[in-house]
């Protein structure tokens, strides 16, 4: 398939591909297309758009599946909440980058977000690769490169873990950049009864997007929450200005 821009694709990132997954494509054309951003696609159709329209259907009933499974004191209200954290685009990021997706991908130069390209095109594309493996090969293709990725984000999630971004943040800070965040009040507003904090998360001496809050906890727990999704590249759920 040609392509309107130099491809970010090496000659034998399929294969490459193929190999970190597990899994052969005996239609090595719905992987090319997973892989392949409308960017540099010659037609929408041979993008990755509609294969992530079906992956995403497919992740989130493996999701589902396996919570049933898993866990058979869950409520459905409790599966719900469980899922819709699982099988977020955060989470979808998180998988990518487990699978070294990024390294694989199609996409035009003028597409923002640092080497990796922007978070949600990493996003797009996992959903898009479970699709295509599905079309390839059916649920048992699926299962045994989805499974032992899903399966820690669920445990995460269901140890409460997911609603704590200041312990996500301070894994990610020790991890990546050998700190632990720091958290400062920038303004407060508001009388003393009823007042608003604005924090921003510190690490490394580079201050984060702050956040409001009605306490100081609640602001730091959003400002953590900032700078986890501006560390991925993702848009800021509490732009403070």
């Amino acid at each position: 398939m040609a392509s309107r821009s130099a491809s970010r694709r090496s000659p034998d990132a399929l294969v490459q591909c193929q190999e970190v997954i597990g899994y052969q494509f005996k239609d090595i054309e719905l992987l090319r297309s997973a892989l392949t951003h409308t960017s540099v696609a010659n037609t929408r159709a041979a993008s990755n758009e509609r294969l992530e329209f079906l992956g995403d259907a497919v992740l989130g009933l493996i999701c589902c599946e396996q919570l049933y499974l898993r866990y058979p004191d869950f409520q459905e209200g409790e599966m719900t909440k469980v899922k819709s954290v699982v099988v977020s685009r955060r989470t979808c990021v998180q998988m990518g980058r487990k699978i070294r997706l990024h390294e694989f991908l199609q996409f035009g130069k003028g597409m923002r977000g640092g080497p990796e390209g922007p978070a949600s095109l990493l996003a797009d594309a996992f959903e898009s690769l479970v699709g295509a493996v599905y079309l390839d090969g059916g649920m048992d293709a699926v299962k045994p490169i989805l499974i032992p990725l899903l399966q820690p984000a669920i445990e995460v999630v269901v140890a409460g873990e997911h609603g704590n971004h200041k312990s996500q943040l301070q894994q990610i800070a020790q991890k990546e950049f050998g700190d632990c965040p720091r958290y400062r009040v920038l303004d407060e507003q508001g009388p003393d009864h009823n007042k608003c904090f604005k924090v921003a998360a510190e690490i490394n001496g580079y201050t984060y997007p702050a956040a409001w809050g009605a306490t100081k906890k609640d602001a730091q727990q959003r400002a953590a929450e900032n700078a986890l999704a501006s560390i991925q590249n993702e848009p800021l759920p509490y732009p403070a200005d």
